[in-house]
């Protein structure tokens, strides 16, 4: 059984996007940045995923440099390439061209001692459509409330 530690999530993904589908992927790192991002130094709010050469990176994620890394240290900003199936990289690809889809990384995790980002599939939201999400998130807010004092009497 998979021991799973959460490092970092996007929650603006899940606000600008509708995620359709989820892959996971390996990420490319050198050992200043795997020793960095287990010290939960990393952000991905600006990030999102481009193919190049039939390779797929990360392009926007913020790796904080590691304190006591001195000359191994990388570029806080570089790409790093995913690493995912020859086939999954083909049919991300494809729907991409045909759909006009976008793939973003929602999230960074450890599963073992392997650092795995988790890729979604997502179709962008329009302003009212964001309005919706947040009208839905405070209805259920204000009924999980009502709920809960309710079960206090």
């Amino acid at each position: 059984m998979p021991n799973f530690k959460t490092i970092a999530k996007n929650k603006k993904a899940y606000h600008d996007y509708f995620v359709l589908e989820e892959y996971e992927a390996g990420i490319e790192l050198v050992g200043t940045e795997v020793k960095s991002i287990r010290g939960g130094n990393l952000n991905l709010k600006d990030s999102h995923c481009a193919f190049r050469d039939g390779e797929l990176f990360v392009v926007g994620m913020h790796i904080s440099p590691y304190e006591k890394g001195n000359i191994f240290n990388k570029d806080p900003m570089r790409r790093r390439k995913l690493l995912m199936h020859k086939r999954e990289l083909k049919q991300l690809n494809q729907q991409i061209m045909q759909k006009g889809l976008t793939l973003i990384p929602t999230g960074v995790y450890l599963k073992d001692a392997l650092v795995k980002v988790k890729v979604a599939l997502c179709q962008g939201k329009k302003l009212y459509d964001k309005r919706d999400t947040i009208a839905q998130r405070d209805v259920k807010r204000e009924m999980d409330r009502t709920l809960k004092s309710s079960r206090n009497f």
